[in-house]
């Protein structure tokens, strides 16, 4: 029954920067891996930032060294801050555990960078 929902997303220039957030109904941030993932159109869902529970983190080489995932464990809240943006990551972000849980997909926020 665990509920997650993310905001944070809208239009925004090339180049320009976006702080997306993730709010969990209960402790889940603390006790699994948890992350960010993004399905753009036409796409299939893919994983683009992970944290595990020692705060080591993971990016998919579309991203590293331009987001940074981070999380606050008391506030049940994880954070995708997302720099340099590009017109291709532009897609519907969601925050889910690693592995993700078909139950755990909420609607996600919409990203959408654009001249």
């Amino acid at each position: 029954q665990v509920q997650l929902v993310e905001s944070g997303g809208g239009p925004v220039q090339p180049g320009g920067s976006l702080t997306l957030s993730c709010v969990a109904s209960g402790n889940l941030f603390s006790l699994v891996p948890v992350g960010w993932y993004r399905q753009a159109p036409g796409n299939q869902r893919e994983w683009v930032a992970i944290i595990y529970t020692e705060n080591s983190t993971s990016y998919s080489n579309s991203v590293k060294g331009r987001f940074t995932i981070s999380r606050d464990n008391a506030k049940n809240t994880l954070f995708l801050q997302m720099n340099s943006l590009k017109p291709e990551d532009t897609a519907v972000y969601y925050c889910n555990t690693r592995p993700a849980r078909r139950e755990n997909w909420g609607q996600g926020t919409q990203v959408t960078v654009s001249a």
